[in-house]
């Protein structure tokens, strides 16, 4: 995944550790856990508060309130090949509160028998949380990877489930 040196790189929060933003005039490149696994190496960029990013977090924090259920920042989601884009809008797609499996999501991307290549794009999404590859399970309803680590998929799934 290729991220534009143009990006701003930003830092922000959720309950469950810091964030990193990634974001340009075009739209939000990025979101990820501090860390997290295929995180890019962001030594290059500048950093900064980018507007987008800004709307990002306000987003993200009523979202974690349990007051926003569908985001509207602009995304960007260039960084990845046209076969990940194609996985990463189909996300856009899962309701929140609701999950389905990876086999499900292949047959949507209309790649039936590509489940591991389709995993392998969830895995790679470059949005945590505002696409949402943490609502794609396994097909025996198993919690099975996430790149921001398991303890955040079953928190950010019980957040969406949870009755207020």
């Amino acid at each position: 995944m290729k991220i534009p040196l143009s990006a701003t790189i930003s830092r922000g929060h959720s309950p469950w550790g810091d964030l990193v933003f990634a974001a340009h005039d075009a739209g939000l490149l990025g979101i990820w856990f501090d860390g997290q696994k295929h995180q890019p190496d962001f030594s290059r960029h500048h950093h900064a508060v980018h507007p987008i990013a800004t709307v990002a977090q306000r987003q993200l924090d009523a979202y974690f309130a349990g007051e926003l259920a569908e985001f509207d920042v602009p995304l960007d989601l260039s960084s990845g090949t046209e076969f990940q884009q194609s996985v990463w809008r189909a996300l856009l797609g899962v309701p929140h509160g609701l999950t389905i499996s990876y086999g499900a999501l292949s047959t949507r991307v209309g790649k039936p028998s590509a489940v591991r290549a389709v995993a392998g794009a969830v895995g790679r999404n470059p949005v945590t949380v505002i696409v949402p590859c943490h609502r794609i399970i396994g097909s025996n309803g198993a919690l099975t990877g996430y790149a921001g680590s398991l303890h955040r998929k079953v928190a950010l799934l019980e957040l969406e489930t949870r009755k207020h």
